[in-house]
């Protein structure tokens, strides 16, 4: 009975800790605008240590959209870069297109927002909310 207990704890112990890369700024940077809006989000959530997944998938009016949101933790498999004081995570996949990005805030009544700046979008569509590659 021991020994059984002793695999299951071991097996939970090492799938606790998710094993993730670190990057840096040439994968992906905040300007100190977008920084300080991530903070803020984050704080309001409660997870102050928490970290923004930046991930690229399908849709949009040019095939491929953003879609970024806040979360505890890095995932397995993630790529963490730290920037403007934010901890973002990206996944190996979306890492593929938004290497060299900018993601930017502002604040305004009409075209505020997350604004990304991505050199490897070949196209993008006049709304600014998907691109393709």
């Amino acid at each position: 009975m021991a020994m059984i207990a002793g695999k299951i704890g071991a097996q939970s112990k090492s799938s606790a800790a998710p094993s993730f890369r670190v990057g840096d700024e040439r994968l992906i940077r905040l300007t100190s605008s977008a920084g300080d809006k991530v903070t803020s989000l984050l704080t309001k959530q409660g997870r102050p240590s928490g970290v923004l997944r930046v991930a690229v998938v399908g849709g949009g009016c040019s095939g491929l959209q953003y879609k970024m949101d806040l979360q505890d933790q890095p995932q397995s498999r993630d790529i963490l870069v730290e920037s403007s004081g934010v901890k973002v995570v990206v996944d190996p996949k979306s890492a593929l297109y938004v290497t060299g990005s900018e993601l930017d805030y502002v604040d305004a009544l009409t075209e505020g927002g997350f604004k990304v700046k991505n050199p490897n979008a070949a196209t993008s569509c006049s709304c600014g909310e998907s691109f393709s590659a």
